[in-house]
């Protein structure tokens, strides 16, 4: 459900960019995510961080995209949350010496530090690689193309990296089940 939750302002965007253009998608998706924030703390009474960096930049660059009708803002947003995100991850584990990835699902799954150290990285490549594509795609492909892309593209490689994941811990979590049944 959270999952579905995350994606409706997406999809919305989406539709009424390809029905009405540029700036009443900007809107209805500013619109959906505060929405959608309001949503997230109603039934699950927590915002993650990362979900107020994505929903305030969604706001800030949404709002820009509607006021100059231009694609621009919203292209930049992704580009630099993507950015965001890989240099936490970098800083956190480079800086100081605790990856940002064990920080998060630590409680839930014990797993050796080299282990969390190649996650962190992987999932810091992940989002320079993002970036670096939505770069390319949204300086030298038209705009429907980009938001294509955004929609689509950018959704399949999360998909592809959250699946990559779960083989990567597949055989940690294995042996540490076996190691705790004996």
């Amino acid at each position: 459900m959270k999952q579905l939750l995350e994606f409706i302002p997406l999809i919305l965007f989406f539709v009424v960019y390809k029905t009405y253009g540029v700036q009443e998608a900007a809107l209805v998706l500013v619109v959906a995510t505060v929405v959608q924030l309001i949503a997230l703390k109603v039934l699950y009474k927590k915002i993650e961080k990362s979900q107020w960096i994505l929903g305030v930049s969604v706001v800030f660059f949404g709002l820009l995209t509607a006021y100059f009708n231009d694609l621009a803002f919203l292209k930049w947003k992704v580009t630099l949350v993507n950015g965001l995100f890989a240099t936490a991850l970098l800083v956190s584990q480079f800086v100081f010496k605790k990856p940002l990835v064990q920080m998060l699902l630590g409680k839930e799954l014990k797993l050796p530090s080299n282990v969390w150290e190649k996650l962190n990285l992987g999932w810091a490549g992940f989002f320079i690689v993002c970036m670096i594509i939505n770069i390319v795609i949204s300086e030298f492909f038209s705009d429907d193309v980009w938001t294509n892309f955004k929609v689509f593209g950018l959704t399949g490689l999360s998909l592809i990296a959250v699946i990559g994941t779960g083989f990567y811990l597949y055989p940690h979590l294995k042996q540490q089940e076996e190691s705790n049944g004996n």
